[in-house]
């Protein structure tokens, strides 16, 4: 059986994918499954030994190619060839599980036996309801369904089986070692966001990195542009034992959140790897729905805050208290 997988993006949102590829395998272990994805969460993607084959999609680039005299040729080129390849094959399912209009139309032209789809979206979401003209079949979920579960309800539904296992993200971790990994136990803190209202106060970042340090963690932060870059070096100048890092590829990250000791986090696409990863994560709510993306999947996992709520700096140094302790346990 093959069946093609459509999300494209954003990081969080293929990471939340994942489960599927488990899922299908567990009932289907002969299923070829394949992914259309952003070319920028590829690699992540190969991460997933069930992945067969995986075909990238550039729209946000070919957009740009398109207006440009100089590029306009190529991404026209590139653009028919992103059509061959997703004509290559004859699937006996395509799932759609992001519901937009552009995933639509990619369902669209694939070739497929069934396709399949969401119904609606959850609350707050940026479902298209134009997505389901493309669609043989669409799967309704509850408006409060999590990340996680929405794919997997889809494609449970479209290949007739019932799974309530955990989440499986199947995720292999990359071999790097880059130099500025620490050789000791280390906590990360994923403090940036696109959003400013999603993130957590500066003061509240120093007083549980000072705590950390005090536990014998050094602090490593990261950063994804400018600002964040400078947010981070004020964190860094306020935390004696605090490491801001270089700018990462997906990779190194990766490997930055997968071997954390210790990982907390703003409702970002990072922090959600290293809970896919199973790690030691305490996930900070303040503007976004708790119940759209928490870890719920394992007892290292502590989500703290909600929306319009953010946490508490005493809750997250207890939080990091009781995972410093079950870690210290667990070895």
């Amino acid at each position: 059986m093959k069946v093609l997988l459509v999300r494209v993006s954003s990081l969080g949102d293929v990471l939340h994918n994942m489960p599927v590829v488990a899922d299908i395998l567990r009932h289907f272990p002969h299923a070829q499954i394949d992914w259309v994805v952003e070319e920028a969460y590829v690699e992540l993607v190969q991460l997933h030994p069930g992945v067969r084959r995986i075909i990238p999609f550039s729209l946000r680039r070919w957009r740009r190619g398109i207006l440009s005299s100089h590029s306009r040729a190529a991404t026209w080129k590139e653009m028919k060839a992103f059509k061959t390849a997703l004509q290559a094959e004859q699937y006996d399912v395509i799932l759609d599980t992001q519901g937009l209009l552009k995933t639509g139309v990619i369902m669209g032209l694939a070739h497929g036996k069934l396709k399949v789809g969401l119904a609606n979206g959850t609350e707050g979401s940026g479902y298209e309801a134009l997505s389901r003209f493309f669609h043989d079949r669409s799967v309704p979920v509850n408006r409060r369904t999590h990340a996680v579960e929405r794919g997997r309800i889809v494609a449970a539904s479209a290949l007739n089986y019932t799974d309530n296992s955990p989440p499986d993200f199947g995720l292999i971790a990359p071999e790097l070692q880059p130099t500025w990994l620490p050789d000791r136990p280390y906590a990360v803190f994923f403090h940036g966001t696109a959003r400013n209202s999603k993130k957590w106060a500066a003061d509240q970042w120093i007083t549980v990195g000072k705590h950390l340090n005090q536990c014998g963690y050094p602090v490593l932060l990261a950063w994804g542009n400018a600002t964040e870059f400078e947010e981070a070096k004020l964190l860094a100048a306020q935390i004696s034992d605090a490491q801001v890092l270089p700018k990462l590829t997906m990779m190194e990250a990766l490997v930055l959140a997968q071997r954390a000791a210790l990982a907390i986090g703003v409702d970002t696409g990072l922090t959600h790897i290293a809970a896919a990863f199973y790690r030691p994560v305490i996930e900070l709510y303040a503007d976004s729905p708790r119940w759209k993306t928490e870890g719920n999947w394992s007892e290292n996992i502590i989500n703290l805050g909600d929306q319009g709520k953010p946490p508490q700096c005493a809750e997250v140094i207890a939080a990091a208290d009781n995972l410093i302790r079950l870690t210290t346990l667990n070895t």
